[in-house]
Formats: structure tokens, C-alpha cells, sequence
């Protein structure tokens, strides 16, 4: 007699999901009591939960479950070397032997901002931070107290941190401010559309009251929307003619594009750059670059009128922390060389040319994949920005499948590394293919 067994129904990605990580929604329903969302980073949530790593090194992580996951998020873009690069670990385990915060100065200090400003064209002069919301922030104060004037230009899309003075607008004009951001503080704010230089230009002649622009060297998130040279070059002449601080934010670009940052691989010296991220070698760690006239608005002077005009005030625990000076000293010595940036964008040239392939093979015609340097992107239309914020379910069951097939993706952008290899590429075009096929069995997805 034949067998007539029925092969029971695959299980869906959600339940795949459910089986394979196990304990990190067990630690998920942990986080749930302690946690808006369960979650301390707006990034790092994800339906149904989000996985827990344990342990990362080179290009990949092992969750809590023991998978080996290839890793497009590198420490929300600080790891251009990888996890656990040797050079940083044991400069970070030499330090910690000889204290973690000396509440004083330190000799790594001076050799962590000497290479800095050996690095970065415009850095005359360096200020240690703790992050690159920090560095922002001072940034801004800075052009407001040199300049005396209130007012800031900055970009729509473009990302500066999440501080209330460079916070985008929310509503259908995004012309009100974020909950929680003063009215007057948002008023402040001028977003233009990115990439025209003469909407920028009758801005600065119709008002007089611009401090400062700031701008994402590469375009919004990395070169979401791409910028080029040219624009930068228009930025420059226009803020210099209009006598406006030009602050390049290179907190995700700067080490990455160059030794020296985007500022080096344009040719274009901002008055200010803000650094963070690879600074610090994979620490907290951000800094201030720039003119010695601006930042010597820092200084202590026995000028009792300087004291109440001119000088601005900064503090924060851990500036320049022993810690993250020995990391981010070991990591700009490696990445001087230059070799480590060019085997990360070599490494993101071949994943975008992979996945473009199975996309192609899938029939997605609408969808592409993009990106300048180390960065992959994802569009599943031919306006990238919509489709970053739109359908965030797709998103999430993007990014589950992706995780059950070895691979963490945060979304639809990811970095590479000098770790990755060329067999991380094709095991990532790999769980790509099978991640969409499994999306379009269930419906999730449909060809365009």
C-alpha cells in the first residue's frame, strides 16, 4: 500500500523565528519590565524580538543560542576593523590593568588628538567628547557664541544626533517640532532640501541671523541620498562668502571614506568637523575638530570680560577617557594606512553587486541596492528615503529572515569591514536569496 502521509506545513518565519532563538526571547521578556520597548536603542527593536549576542569576532557575532551571525551593523559604524580587532583589545586590556578614569589628564590624550589632528585636514585643534550627539551639540554652540548669531542650516534626512537642535520636523510640511523640543528651539532650525546650492544661497543673502551648516559629507545616512563634491565645494565658498561656520558632521565618515575623512577625499576643509564612532576604536568617544579661533572660545583666560562674553563653558565626565584614548589610538594607527579602509569598501563593491544579482534573479525590478564606500543600502523603490520609512513590517521580517539564515542586516542599510571576507559576501548573497524566497512563499513580498 503507498504511503500517504502527509508532510506536515513548513513552519512559518515566524515560528522558525521562535524555535531557533529561544533564549534570547526569554531574555526579551526580561527586558520588557525594565525597558521602553524592551529595547535602549530605537534601532535595535524588532518584532517579535530582537535577538542577544554573547560574544563577536571579526565579521561575526554568536547570539545567546550559540548562532554565528555575519555582522552588517559593526557596532552602528565604530568597527571599520571588525570585532575584537587584536591591536584594540589588548590596548583596551593594557589600559584597564592601569586604571578606567583617572578624573585628570593623561598622556594617551595627547597622543589620541596628535593623531587626530595628523589625520584630519581642518583639525588645528581637538575637544574630547563622549559620543557624536556631544560633538554635534558643541559644535553648534561654538558658531553660536563665535558668530553671536542663533540660527542653523541643516539638511532634511540628514542625522546629527538627537539632541533638540537638529531634530527634523514631524507633520506633513514638518514644520512642528519633535514632542519634547521647545517651539524656540526649533525655530531656530532651517532644513533645506539637500543637493541645491541655490536654495542654500538665497537662504544665507535673505538672513542674517545663520550661525552655522551643517551637513552629512556623503548625503543623508551615509549616502542615502548621495552627495558629491561639487555640492560640497558650493557649501564651502557660500559659508565662507556669507561668514558662516561650514561644520562637516564626519561622525560616520570620518576614518571611513579616508584616512582623513570625507573633508580628505573631497579636498574640501570645513571650519569644524565632528568625529565620533571610529575615533574611539569601538568605545564611547566622539571629538570636535576644527580652527584654533573657534575653539579657542574654550579656553580659560584671566580676562574677566572674556569670562562672561566669549567663553563657553564644557564639561563631562568621561572626556578623553583612558579607555576609549587606547582604543581609538590603536585603531587610527591601523587605520592611517589606508589599507583597511580600501578592503572595507572592496568588500561592500562585491555584496552590492551580489545582491543586486538576486534581486534580479527574484524578478524584484523596482528594488536596488546602492551605497558609496562601506555602505550597502536597500530600496524597495526607486525613492530610497520612502522606502526607509515605509513598510516597517517588511523591514522586520526582512531582517528575521536574515537572522535565520546567519546574518544580521540592520534592515535595509549595513556596513562592512576590513573582517569581511569574500565567502562572507556569497554566504550573505546566499541567505539573501533565501531570506526573499521565503518572504514571497508566505506573501510577504511580491514580484515588482
Amino acid at each position: 500500500m503507498a504511503d500517504l502521509t502527509v508532510a506536515p506545513p513548513a513552519p512559518s518565519l515566524l515560528e522558525a523565528y521562535q524555535a531557533v532563538f529561544p533564549t534570547s526571547r526569554a531574555l526579551y521578556e526580561r527586558a520588557l519590565a525594565l525597558f521602553p520597548n524592551g529595547v535602549t536603542h530605537d534601532g535595535r527593536f524588532l518584532r517579535p524580538f530582537p535577538i542577544y549576542v554573547d560574544r563577536a569576532s571579526g565579521s561575526r557575532k554568536w547570539d545567546v543560542d550559540g548562532h554565528p551571525l555575519i555582522d552588517y551593523w559593526m557596532g552602528h559604524g565604530a568597527l571599520l576593523l571588525g570585532h575584537s580587532r587584536t591591536e584594540v583589545v589588548q590596548a583596551v586590556a593594557s589600559q584597564a590593568a592601569r586604571g578606567t578614569h583617572y578624573g585628570a589628564c593623561h598622556e594617551l590624550e595627547i597622543e589620541w588628538a596628535e593623531w587626530v589632528t595628523r589625520l584630519v585636514p581642518c583639525a588645528e585643534r581637538v575637544r574630547f567628547v563622549s559620543s557624536g550627539t556631544e560633538a554635534t551639540l558643541m559644535a553648534l554652540r561654538l558658531a553660536r557664541t563665535f558668530t553671536g548669531k542663533q540660527k542653523v542650516i541643516k539638511f532634511r534626512g540628514h542625522y546629527h544626533g538627537w539632541h533638540d537642535n537638529l531634530m527634523d520636523g514631524t507633520g506633513p510640511a514638518k514644520d512642528r517640532p519633535l514632542p519634547g523640543v521647545l517651539r524656540e528651539v526649533f525655530d531656530t532650525l532651517i532644513s533645506l532640501p539637500p543637493g541645491d546650492a541655490n536654495l542654500v544661497e538665497d537662504r544665507l543673502k535673505r538672513d542674517e541671523e545663520i550661525a552655522c551648516l551643517i551637513v552629512e559629507p556623503t548625503g543623508e545616512l551615509f549616502g542615502g541620498t548621495p552627495l558629491g563634491g561639487e555640492f560640497l565645494t558650493a557649501l564651502r565658498w557660500l559659508t565662507e562668502r556669507h561668514g558662516v561656520v561650514f561644520i562637516m558632521d564626519e561622525v560616520v565618515t570620518g576614518f571611513r571614506c579616508a584616512p582623513g575623512g570625507a573633508q580628505a577625499h573631497y579636498g574640501i576643509k570645513p571650519d569644524l568637523c565632528t568625529l565620533a564612532k571610529i575615533l574611539a576604536g569601538g568605545l564611547p568617544g566622539g571629538a570636535v575638530a576644527g580652527r584654533k579661533d573657534i575653539l579657542d572660545l574654550l579656553e580659560i583666560r584671566p580676562d574677566a570680560a572674556w569670562q562672561t562674553t566669549k567663553k563657553m563653558p564644557h564639561y563631562g565626565t568621561f572626556n578623553a577617557s583612558p579607555l576609549s584614548a587606547a582604543a581609538g589610538v590603536a585603531a587610527l594607527k591601523v587605520v592611517a594606512a589606508g589599507q583597511d579602509i580600501a578592503r572595507a569598501n572592496e568588500m561592500a563593491a562585491l555584496l552590492r553587486d551580489r545582491l543586486a544579482r538576486v534581486l534580479d534573479a527574484h524578478g524584484l525590478h523596482t528594488w536596488r541596492v546602492f551605497g558609496q564606500f562601506s555602505g550597502v543600502k536597500l530600496s524597495s523603490s526607486q525613492n530610497p528615503a520612502q522606502s526607509r520609512r515605509g513598510d516597517l513590517d517588511l523591514i522586520y521580517a526582512l531582517r528575521g529572515g536574515m537572522l535565520l539564515n546567519g546574518v544580521d542586516l540592520p534592515g535595509v542599510d549595513g556596513l562592512t569591514s576590513s573582517a569581511h571576507t569574500a565567502d562572507d559576501v556569497e554566504q550573505t548573497a546566499a541567505a539573501f536569496d533565501a531570506t526573499l524566497t521565503m518572504l514571497m512563499h508566505e506573501g510577504i513580498l511580491a514580484r515588482t
